[in-house]
């Protein structure tokens, strides 16, 4: 199975794209499923329909759905959003504010991964395309089920013992109730959920593709997209420059912007060097409908294989030389004092303008000592040698950039 995730700024036609792309591979006789992780649906504007909370066919083997995040919100937070209600209730909260306090910000995001994980267990589908939020909302939801694993592996253990031990003194005490054992299996569960989100998402089978169009206020975050997902280990497989105007036949007018778009495309090349970089010029006529968005994607790939499979390891590797071995993370458009690494235990804490990821090592990794870290050609390197005499010197931090 194969899944392709759309992101970009708000506005530069992603869903487009997406809906395009997945058009394109229904016709070439995929079964296909697109879906949207954007509260603003609009893939249902896009292909002309009305579009449901469940799988609708628009076209020979191609599927739309916008997820009913309400639905799915019942069934994941139910348990624990009871429980909040249930301690707001006593601090005097009124219901209806109380109901909205409990909503945790971005769980529609959240909760329509969550729907992607039951689509690609079901085995059903041959291409799963995603119409994701904007590039913000959609790296904060990709980094959730990496830092819930940390509190659930560090933290939630102990509360738990904690509570249980102090329900019945803490209850009778303060009047406020204790979570019980159905908050904490809702909890693990959507823990549990999300980790396989994030290993389906991160593996060899997914890749994400950025949308933009020729201005340099949407390269600019194109560009930290692609540092970003890199550093929570999601593979960039293409850019879409969207809307680019035709050069042949162009008034004055029109030829200022063919100009100004032809030096932001330089840029956009130099960016992402290495990458598929694909073009889709400016249309006359809005293209909504399967048949227009096939023709869109078609233009737009001219030939080459939507569906192709990215080569190479990814963004995050470990290569053995003597003595120890190296962990590789890739880190485009990023110089080394952009980077601040400090290992903590078996952890290495890797932070990169506003976005921080807890890596936890591999085990062959986490019982060496760090020698050292640099930026270079694009990526993280982290040295690591075997233990010395002083068997603190696995614990130490490392800023990238500095060897010692």
């Amino acid at each position: 199975m194969r899944i392709l995730l759309f992101t970009g700024k708000g506005g530069v036609g992603k869903s487009t794209v997406a809906a395009g792309t997945a058009a394109l591979a229904a016709a070439a006789g995929h079964r296909t499923l697109v879906l949207s992780t954007d509260a603003a649906h609009s893939l249902g504007d896009a292909f002309g329909v009305e579009l449901g909370a469940e799988a609708t066919e628009v076209a020979e083997r191609l599927f739309v759905q916008q997820v009913d995040a309400q639905l799915r919100f019942e069934q994941s937070w139910a348990e624990v959003q009871g429980y909040l209600m249930s301690v707001l209730d006593v601090a005097g909260v009124d219901p209806v504010a109380a109901e909205e306090l409990t909503v945790v910000p971005g769980a529609e995001e959240v909760l329509a991964l969550l729907e992607l994980r039951l689509h690609a267990l079901s085995g059903e589908w041959d291409v799963i395309v995603v119409d994701c939020a904007p590039t913000a909302e959609t790296l904060r939801l990709l980094a959730l089920p990496e830092a819930l694993g940390w509190y659930m592996q560090r933290i939630f253990p102990t509360q738990q013992r904690v509570v249980r031990a102090l329900r019945p003194v803490l209850s009778r005490a303060a009047g406020v109730p204790m979570p019980g054992g159905s908050v904490f299996e809702a909890v693990e569960r959507l823990h549990a959920e999300l980790g396989e989100v994030h290993a389906l998402l991160s593996g060899p089978e997914a890749s994400v593709r950025i949308v933009l169009t020729p201005e340099h206020v949407v390269l600019a975050e194109a560009r930290r997209s692609h540092t970003s997902l890199s550093l929570f280990g999601y593979r960039v497989d293409g850019v879409v420059a969207n809307r680019v105007f035709p050069a042949g036949g162009a008034d004055e007018w029109r030829a200022r912007w063919v100009a100004a778009q032809d030096d932001v495309l330089g840029e956009v090349a130099q960016s992402f060097a290495g990458l598929p970089l694909w073009r889709s010029e400016y249309r006359p006529t809005e293209p909504v409908g399967v048949a227009a968005l096939t023709e869109v994607a078609a233009g737009l790939y001219d030939g080459a294989d939507p569906l192709a499979v990215p080569t190479g390891d990814g963004p995050f590797r470990v290569t053995r030389d003597t003595g120890g071995a190296v962990l590789h993370l890739a880190l485009p458009n990023v110089e080394r004092a952009d980077v601040d690494l400090v290992r903590h235990h078996d952890e290495l804490v890797v932070t990169v303008g506003s976005y921080r990821r807890l890596l936890t090592l591999p085990a062959g990794l986490a019982r060496l000592r760090v020698a050292g870290a640099r930026v270079e050609d694009g990526e993280l390197r982290v040295r690591f040698r075997e233990p010395s005499g002083d068997r603190t010197g696995g614990r130490a931090g490392a800023t990238a950039g500095q060897e010692r």
